[in-house]
């Protein structure tokens, strides 16, 4: 029996590689990203996840909003920094600092959540609509061999969101320090995006063997992706578009990387 393996790719055989091979991968992705979603049917899909995060931040702020301010706003009396700093303000004829500080802490605590529980229910129920649409007619040759593929999403989608809000949460504080604001911003939500939806991506069509080692060597590609999204994510226009757009750059990506993980492994003759 001999075992015939494809050709390492190294410059000398034509073949990107490294780097190289992984930026063409999400810059591929995402070209095909954009055609697929110019289709009725993932035109459609976008409504989903925006209608469930709007009613999602409207149903926050009617019921969370009068606490959350109440409570902030003992704990910011406490907060000695921010006292002095109103009084001055007050003193010298401005604004009072408080008046406006708590409502925008509230903001960024609730609005996310009602982001990232649109980016769940995005991977949780419109990622197979993507994966099927994008399945039949770009993958079809890719076989579906995952196991307990809705077990393993909602699980995924649960943590993920647990993590992002706590660690949102958590690092608030450090929003105080200017440039922080906007990095912290970028980096929850590159997890978000990348710890989410790449697992989704391959878990109907790949094994739990090949989904680790998919995930593996595959984890800047799905970094890179989540860091673009996460910038685009600064638009307020994109908020639309983007959970249905990233679960679909996310599908191109895994699927392809799926497609090319079974190509290259070992043929018995």
């Amino acid at each position: 029996m001999t075992a015939l393996r494809t050709d390492p790719p190294t410059p000398g055989n034509g073949r990107l590689s490294g780097a190289g091979a992984g930026a063409v991968s999400v810059g591929q992705a995402f070209k095909r990203a954009l055609v697929s979603q110019c289709h009725p049917t993932m035109l459609f899909a976008v409504l989903l996840p925006f209608l469930i995060a709007l009613v999602g931040a409207i149903l926050l702020l009617w019921f969370f909003w009068t606490p959350l301010t109440d409570w902030l706003r003992a704990e910011v009396s406490h907060w000695d920094v921010v006292n002095r700093v109103d009084e001055w303000l007050v003193a010298v004829g401005l604004f009072s600092l408080k008046i406006w500080l708590i409502p925008v802490i509230a903001a960024a605590i609730l609005l996310p959540v009602s982001g990232i529980l649109g980016l769940a229910i995005a991977a949780v129920f419109v990622m197979p609509l993507v994966l099927r649409h994008v399945g039949q007619r770009e993958y079809s040759t890719v076989a579906r061999r995952g196991k307990y593929s809705t077990a393993v999403s909602v699980w995924n989608a649960v943590w993920v969101s647990a993590a992002f809000a706590a660690g949102w949460v958590l690092t608030l504080p450090l929003w105080l320090v200017p440039p922080m604001a906007v990095v912290l911003s970028i980096f929850w939500w590159a997890f978000a995006f990348s710890r989410m939806m790449r697992v989704d991506a391959i878990v109907e069509h790949a094994s739990p063997e090949e989904r680790k080692l998919i995930l593996e060597r595959n984890n800047g590609g799905f970094w890179s992706i989540g860091l673009i999204c996460s910038l685009l994510n600064l638009l307020p226009p994109a908020w639309i578009i983007l959970p249905v757009f990233s679960a679909l750059v996310y599908a191109h990506y895994g699927l392809e990387a799926l497609k090319r993980l079974r190509q290259d492994r070992v043929i018995d003759v």
